[in-house]
């Protein structure tokens, strides 16, 4: 079954990259959430996404909004990697898998036939307002893909 606008957001809770415990219920009442699932620290396409995320993120600031980027790296690939790039939000380690398969952000297996790793997210975008509803979800199955940032942004105008 997948996850709709409209849905109430798995809350979850999992460590940083700054080993400090992060849930998305920290943020009810308070802020709207970008949730930026991704396969892999280190390489091209997720390097791309993230790079334009911390480039654009007074956008995301002005629009009252928090981004939180996940995988299932462990903290301290996401912190080696969040140094070398300055990324200027937490990366989230869910390196147990329980949170991408919730948010059905999920390969069972990442890049058949090639690289065959079992259960790696899916690059998917979800925006949950305050109230932690998702009020946009975009879940890709092609990982050199991107997630449409322009339908993010106009996503988190129509909270208001």
């Amino acid at each position: 079954m997948a996850l709709n606008v409209g849905d109430v957001a798995p809350d979850f809770k999992l460590k940083s990259h700054a080993l400090e415990e992060v849930s998305l219920s920290d943020y009810k009442g308070k802020k709207n959430v970008v949730l930026l699932f991704f396969p892999f620290v280190n390489t091209s396409v997720c390097e791309k996404e993230l790079c334009s995320t911390r480039d654009g993120l007074s956008h995301y600031d002005s629009l009252d909004a928090q981004v939180l980027a996940i995988s299932v790296d462990s903290p301290f690939a996401q912190k080696l990697w969040a140094e070398k790039f300055n990324f200027n939000f937490p990366l989230l380690s869910d390196f147990n898998k329980e949170v991408a398969p919730k948010y059905e952000a999920w390969h069972d297996v990442f890049v058949p036939g090639k690289l065959d790793f079992n259960g790696v997210a899916k690059r998917s975008a979800f925006v949950v307002d305050k109230e932690g509803i998702v009020k946009y979800a975009e879940v890709l199955d092609n990982p050199g893909d991107e997630p449409n940032y322009d339908a993010i942004q106009e996503a988190l105008k129509n909270l208001g």
